[in-house]
């Protein structure tokens, strides 16, 4: 009993911290696809240039943050029209750069780590970029592009099909201030909350138990801490294969990453490991469904080399620096809740939280948490996402 305790106090500990984060996070989030279209979204990804990327990352990190709904919207902006490359781009910008996870990071582990996830980011798109040019045939995306035709169902594809922005005039402001603004924001946050719990909560609870059972000496033995450069070239290999195994969403992952970090991981492998959230098992099942076998080999080749390598050069750059920080006393290990600034945040944003749920309800959001782990492609929804009308549209009941 005293050994589950331990564990619960742990994540529910590291709950509280984060958690003022979560919901400001996903409320910006929201705030975003309330006022971007998707289709806008398409129009600007439709080849592999740099600029194109770079615009593709920064939509994606503006727009979602639960890594299913991430892969699932990156193969509904493929399958209309958006380039290959630049989805994947979108796709990484959408688990990696957000808003959220940085502040999660700082939290939890310390500015520096936040640093490191938006240096390294950009520099694993850069890689998988790269080696797409070199490896990548334009005979194996249209075998993938035929593959996502199909639109075989992966998980949380309502939640990607729905497009919930408020068309209109009027400026960026007037249209978020507005009462159709409002529905819509609450709208997305329910349903970005929806997605993203069952991972962060087993995440949380992976995490605490971890932190509570498992020794730091095994984990110091297995990143090889007694030798700090091999430390240095085994950390980013052997992060992902961690992340992997734990299959835990990007979110949660950062508690994980706290008790790899006291555990004595390299600098680089906490990057590699937080990266490596796109490519656990049952994501990677998702990408055979979508794409073919070939095409998720060759996602799952690519990512894992473009991780070890960013990290390599995040930790180098970082070393160089002198930005690695020397003590390990990431927050794990403080339990119990204090009155300080952070329950204030969590107050605050709980009250945001409880008017956007309010909200949700009262505008007819309940029967729409039904449809979004479902397929968005039923029978005719294939045919109205091509012509850029969408079943789950719901702007019409807002009227």
């Amino acid at each position: 009993m005293h050994a589950i305790t331990h564990a619960l106090a742990l994540a529910g500990s590291m709950t509280w911290e984060i958690l003022w984060a979560l919901i400001l996070g996903f409320a910006l989030s929201a705030v975003v696809q309330a006022v971007v279209r998707k289709s806008t979204i398409v129009r600007l990804m439709g080849d592999d240039r740099p600029r194109t990327l770079a615009l593709a990352s920064v939509l994606g990190a503006a727009s979602s943050s639960c890594s299913y709904a991430a892969v699932a919207l990156a193969r509904s902006l493929f399958r209309k029209g958006a380039n290959f490359t630049a989805a994947m781009a979108f796709e990484i910008g959408s688990t990696n750069l957000v808003v959220e996870l940085g502040i999660i990071l700082a939290l939890l582990m310390g500015w520096q780590f936040t640093a490191a996830e938006f240096v390294g980011g950009p520099i694993m798109i850069v890689f998988i970029a790269v080696l797409f040019r070199i490896f990548v045939r334009s005979r194996l995306v249209e075998a993938a592009r035929a593959q996502a035709d199909r639109g075989l169902a992966g998980s949380m594809e309502g939640h990607a099909a729905m497009d919930m922005s408020v068309t209109g005039g009027g400026s960026f402001l007037r249209r978020l201030l507005s009462p159709r603004g409002f529905t819509a924001v609450s709208h997305v946050f329910v349903m970005e909350w929806a997605a993203i719990l069952r991972d962060l909560i087993v995440g949380l609870l992976i995490a605490g138990a971890i932190g509570a059972w498992v020794p730091t000496t095994f984990w110091q033995n297995f990143f090889l801490t007694d030798h700090p450069l091999l430390s240095a070239v085994w950390g980013p290999i052997v992060g992902p294969l961690v992340a992997v195994a734990a299959f835990v969403c990007s979110i949660g992952n950062v508690p994980l990453a706290a008790v790899l970090w006291n555990g004595g991981i390299s600098f680089g492998g906490v990057v590699a490991f937080i990266f490596a959230d796109l490519l656990i098992l049952p994501i990677l099942n998702i990408y055979r469904k979508y794409y073919g076998l070939r095409m998720m080999l060759t996602i799952l080749a690519t990512f894992y080399v473009a991780m070890v390598a960013a990290g390599y050069v995040v930790e180098i750059l970082f070393g160089a620096t002198g930005l690695i920080p020397e003590h390990r006393h990431a927050m794990v290990m403080e339990e119990g809740i204090r009155w300080n600034y952070t329950t204030w945040l969590n107050i605050a944003f709980l009250l945001l939280a409880a008017m956007l749920v309010l909200r949700f309800v009262r505008t007819g959001g309940i029967p729409m948490l039904r449809m979004m782990g479902g397929a968005a492609d039923t029978e005719h929804g294939s045919d109205h996402a091509e012509h850029g009308h969408d079943p789950h549209d719901h702007r019409g009941h807002h009227h």
